[in-house]
């Protein structure tokens, strides 16, 4: 159980893809009940299964990166140690060793902590 209810829905979503998506827009246009709600409703990780701790995780990312664009305070679950991944997770459908070894110079920190990538021209919302 999340315990954030749009963190929640997002989930919940049949797609990962179109979950993402959302989420990415409600970072970029700084949706003020969903930036409150990330410091109000508090996300128990404890309370989380495997499925969801790995979806927060990714989420979790991507909420830090736009938190930090946009100069908001971080919610502190954000930056939970148990929000990382042992191996490597590319949000990429087609990718080449260079490229994965690419990300995992270049990406900002929010992303290598993680040990979660994504392409940055992928995540910009127009």
């Amino acid at each position: 159980m999340i315990g954030n209810k749009y963190l929640e829905e997002l989930f919940n979503y049949p797609d990962e893809d179109t979950s993402i998506n959302q989420l990415l827009e409600f970072l970029k246009y700084k949706d003020p009940n969903f930036i409150c709600s990330l410091k109000n409703d508090y996300v128990n990780l404890d309370l989380c299964n495997h499925d969801e701790i790995r979806y927060l995780t990714i989420a979790s990312g991507l909420i830090d990166y736009y938190f930090q664009i946009h100069k908001l305070e971080m919610p502190k679950w954000v930056r939970d140690k148990r929000l990382q991944f042992h191996r490597p997770y590319y949000h990429i459908k087609r990718i080449n060793d260079f490229e994965k070894f690419k990300l995992q110079v270049e990406s900002p920190s929010p992303f290598r902590r993680r040990n979660t990538y994504f392409d940055l021209d992928a995540i910009v919302r127009v």
